[in-house]
């Protein structure tokens, strides 16, 4: 079989959707898995619904690895056209959505192809920079000089990039950008910002360089929301097969996506959203979406998954067929993490509603001791505020979120320190290894010996992992302590039920 290209396509009668030509209208920073199917998705979508006439020139953000894969080579062997599946539930039924994405024109790397990428900064058509460069990309570093080719860190590169933009139109209004941040950091807009100018500034880059980043320039923070899982190894050749051309950088995703995007309204003017029917949502605050999607989404996986993994399960689907799981579940989104959120309460349930049928993907293993690591921090970010915000509204202690920091007590209550992890063993009698930061581990390894009592007030004293001494709400430790004993004398299932009577 051949290679996906043009050409192949034309071979095979290939009929759908495809945009060979259009300006080079997006430079987007980040070349992954998560961009293609989330960023270039909707892209192709305003191409052909809404006539948005855009191609995306991906940049590959580090340098290339010798002898490794090159994605970037990949890509555009295939002329940027790559075949994506949106796959999982929908009102209860099966969904799995094919479309060959013809956004992208095509690939460069910003250490072999530095001159290429800030050439594109001389494109008049140029308007919009998209970028996903994982958590440690917007970081400044102060060792980065302008001189660099490329300067080592992202923000670094974005100020090398729009400086050369500078000097090409000088302040020439509408020259600037619509800079979409989609890392998984807060704020991610309004760092990139100010790491940009930070670096203007140590870089003597001069007052109208300044003046014309804040003047021209729009650095949206964004909240992406997308499980994206890749290439398909296991399934590639057989879809190759079916689809009569090789794919080398086929890429799957889930069918639910939402875009929070922080910025103007006039952002619709030039991103013709509403046009193509897409979910994205502009707005002057994109807190109280991230703060919906990480109490009740990242929430419910956190107190949910170390007590089901205890009571027997392995994947989030199989929790949802569990009456009892996926009632206890159910019973911390409704009733202890909704009531706690500012946005409007239907709206709140209706999120709440789609997240249960993601859990259901049955294209997706979503394996709970995969989303079980690093639990510590998980656990104060995503459900300690709801448990706060539900005591502070009710004066009075919520049943599931307080067995969620039970059910974390017994899932790390290990017995063996390993290189790989702390040891622990379920009731069922398989060991498994708790992973978080090493500290952590050692201080339960230190208390593996402790009674239920000691235990619990050990772990909720500790305010360096929660902000707070946990001690310090009425109630909690006692609450916590009770749990854990039925746990040890139950069951983690039986505690679940126990909520729920």
């Amino acid at each position: 079989m051949k290679k996906l290209c043009y050409q192949t396509l034309r071979e095979n009668g290939y009929d759908g959707y495809l945009l060979k030509n259009a300006p080079e209208r997006v430079i987007q920073f980040g070349e992954g898995n998560f961009m293609r199917a989330f960023v270039d998705y909707f892209i192709d979508r305003m191409n052909e619904d809404a006539d948005f006439n855009s191609k995306v020139v991906l940049v590959q953000p580090i340098a290339p690895i010798p002898g490794a894969f090159d994605l970037k080579e990949a890509i555009n062997e295939q002329e940027g056209l790559y075949t994506l599946y949106l796959r999982g539930s929908e009102n209860g039924q099966k969904v799995n959505r094919k479309r060959i994405i013809s956004c992208v024109s095509r690939c460069l790397n910003s250490y072999t192809d530095f001159d290429e990428v800030l050439k594109c900064a001389e494109n008049p058509e140029l308007r919009f920079i998209s970028c996903n460069t994982t958590e440690a990309g917007i970081a400044y570093d102060p060792s980065c000089q302008f001189a660099d080719r490329p300067a080592a860190s992202y923000p670094g590169k974005l100020t090398q990039f729009l400086y050369r933009r500078f000097q090409t139109f000088g302040n020439e209004p509408g020259k600037g950008f619509l800079i979409l941040a989609c890392e998984l950091i807060d704020d991610n807009g309004k760092e990139l910002e100010k790491c940009v100018k930070k670096y203007a500034k140590q870089w003597n880059l001069g007052a109208d360089f300044l003046t014309w980043i804040e003047k021209e320039n729009t650095f949206c923070s964004t909240l992406v929301d997308r499980i994206v899982t890749g290439f398909p190894r296991a399934e590639a050749d057989a879809l190759n097969e079916e689809n009569g051309y090789i794919d080398n950088v086929m890429d799957t995703g889930e069918v639910f996506g939402f875009w929070v995007i922080e910025g103007p309204q006039s952002i619709k003017d030039e991103l013709p959203i509403e046009k193509a029917g897409l979910p994205i949502l502009v707005t002057d605050d994109h807190k109280p979406y991230k703060q919906r999607k990480v109490r009740i989404l990242n929430g419910a996986h956190t107190s949910m998954v170390l007590g089901a993994y205890l009571a027997g399960q392995d994947i989030v689907r199989d929790c949802m067929a569990d009456d009892v799981i996926r009632g206890f579940m159910n019973k911390a989104i409704y009733e202890e993490i909704i009531p706690t959120l500012s946005l409007p309460e239907e709206e709140l349930k209706d999120f709440a509603a789609s997240v249960t049928e993601r859990f259901r993907n049955p294209f997706i293993d979503h394996a709970l001791l995969s989303i079980s690591l690093n639990s510590t921090s998980k656990w104060k970010a995503r459900v300690l505020p709801s448990l706060k915000g539900y005591v502070e509204k009710n004066g009075t202690l919520p049943t599931c979120l307080t067995a969620s920091l039970a059910f974390y007590i017994a899932f790390y209550h290990g017995t063996k320190l390993t290189d790989a992890g702390l040891i622990g063993t379920r009731p069922k009698g398989n060991e498994y290894t708790i992973s978080d930061d090493r500290e952590v581990l050692e201080f339960f390894h230190a208390h593996k010996d402790d009674s239920a009592e000691a235990l619990t007030h050990a772990v909720l004293s500790r305010a360096d992992y929660w902000g707070m001494d946990l001690t310090q709400i009425p109630g909690l430790e006692a609450a916590v302590c009770e749990d854990l004993q039925y746990i040890e004398e139950k069951g983690a299932y039986e505690m679940m039920k126990r909520t729920l009577a």
